[in-house]
Order: C-alpha cells, then sequence, then structure tokens
C-alpha cells in the first residue's frame, strides 16, 4: 500500500484558519485526519472506498469532498490564499489536456455540460491556467478538451489584478487578444504564428521563463487524480485542482 499522506503541522496552520467554522449542528469528524485522506485519495488516486482506515470511514472522506465541493469551499480556500500572497507583476498563461476515464462519463446532461470532449485523443478535458513567476497557480478554469487554448484567456486574466507582463505560446497570437492586452497595459510575451500577416516583436529573453507553468502542470500532474480525471461532475474535478494547488504552492 502507497504510504499515507498527512498535512504537516505547519500546512495544517495554514489551511485551518480558512476552513468553515462556527457551522450548527453536530460537530464535524477531525477536519485535518480527513482532509489528509482525501489529499491520499488525490495523489495515488485510489478509489475512495479505498481509503485506508487511518482517515476514518471511506464514506466520511468522500462525503466532506463532496459537499465541500458543492460548496465551493475548497475553490474559495485556494483563492484565499493565493490572493494573500504578493502580486506578481509577470504571469504565464497556458492549458493542458487531462485524460478522462471511464468512471468520469455519463453525467445529466451530456459529456459537454461537464467540460468532457471528444477529439482524435479521446474523451479529455482541458486546464486552463495562469501561473505567477514562481510557478504557483494563481487561476484556473476548466473546459472540454477540444476547446480552444485561447477561449479562457480573458475570462481568467478578467478576474486578477493586471500583471505587466503575460508569457504564453503562439496558441495565444490573436489580433484580438493582443489588443485586449494592450487597453490593460500587459505587455505581451507571445511569438508569432508560423504565417503572421505581420509578426511582432518578441522579448526573448522574458519567453525563456514560460517553462514555469509548464513545471506547474508537471507537478500537478504529479498527483493521479489530476493527471487522471475520475470525477463525474466538472466541480468536483475542479475542488481537487484548487485543493492540490493550495497544497503544492500556497501552504
Amino acid at each position: 500500500m502507497a504510504s499515507l499522506f498527512w498535512l504537516s503541522d505547519d500546512a495544517w496552520a495554514a489551511i485551518e484558519p480558512h476552513l468553515p467554522h462556527g457551522k450548527p449542528g453536530k460537530p464535524r469528524v477531525d477536519d485535518r485526519r480527513v482532509i489528509s485522506g482525501i489529499l491520499h485519495v488525490l495523489k495515488t488516486g485510489c478509489r475512495w472506498r479505498d481509503v485506508p482506515a487511518e482517515y476514518g470511514p471511506a464514506t466520511t472522506v468522500y462525503n466532506r469532498y463532496h459537499r465541500w465541493a458543492r460548496r465551493g469551499i475548497w475553490r474559495r480556500i485556494f483563492e484565499r490564499m493565493a490572493a494573500a500572497g504578493p502580486v506578481p507583476g509577470e504571469l504565464s498563461f497556458d492549458s493542458s489536456h487531462v485524460k478522462a476515464h471511464r468512471s468520469a462519463q455519463g453525467s445529466k446532461g451530456g459529456r459537454g455540460t461537464q467540460a468532457i470532449g471528444t477529439s482524435r485523443g479521446g474523451r479529455t478535458s482541458k486546464i486552463h491556467a495562469l501561473a505567477d513567476d514562481q510557478g504557483r497557480p494563481i487561476a484556473f478554469a476548466l473546459t472540454p478538451g477540444n476547446i480552444a487554448d485561447i477561449s479562457m484567456a480573458i475570462p481568467l486574466l478578467d478576474g486578477i489584478a493586471p500583471p505587466k507582463r503575460l508569457i504564453a505560446d503562439k496558441a495565444y497570437d490573436a489580433d484580438r487578444f493582443r489588443n485586449w492586452l494592450k487597453a490593460r497595459s500587459i505587455k505581451a510575451v507571445i511569438p508569432s504564428s508560423a504565417t503572421p500577416n505581420r509578426p511582432y516583436p518578441l522579448d526573448r529573453i522574458a519567453y525563456r521563463r514560460r517553462n514555469v507553468i509548464e513545471r506547474m502542470f508537471g507537478k500537478l500532474k504529479n498527483w493521479r487524480r489530476i493527471a487522471t480525471r475520475y470525477d463525474r461532475l466538472a466541480r468536483n474535478y475542479l475542488a481537487a485542482l484548487a485543493l492540490v494547488s493550495t497544497v503544492i504552492a500556497w501552504i
């Protein structure tokens, strides 16, 4: 059996103040133990029913994950802790495909409503993310895998304080997007496409730093339930992204 995952004292001290408190009803089972159990499942990719007994009943671990995903708690924890960090002057934008396991199929309303699309790579979802200059996730969104990379660039950037520079690859080379950035005094560090009508200048030294977001995706996908999507509901997979992002970057 894989080694158990436990939140360290420092990690728990950072995350505990952001948990729901003062709710009426029966006191919750030990938060630290249950959240460690959730993280163990996300790390190893095991089934919820197979969560080790050291974390408590499997139903308790899963219900906490699912219920707090429905209430948006995991996402709010991530957003609060990311917002408390230093304001970045440089951001990187990119996306990454995630294979949808067969257990993620069959949601009401069809796959598209739960951010699963069909393409040559099979059934996939796509994570769109912004990372700061330290490779820490700032914001992310989930779409079907057959959606264009650039589709979520403006919606994600519109929800944060504008950086001085944005680094992205050729998939984001579009006049409309460049003009949107220029109107907000954001320098576009984006290479021109292979056959541009008029190539744009590129800060090649700054562009080398795009690898920070590639490394960020690599760290996220070290967690097996991020590398492969097992969750039927998009909100549950987004909750996993939020929780793992918090653990690897902000605590």
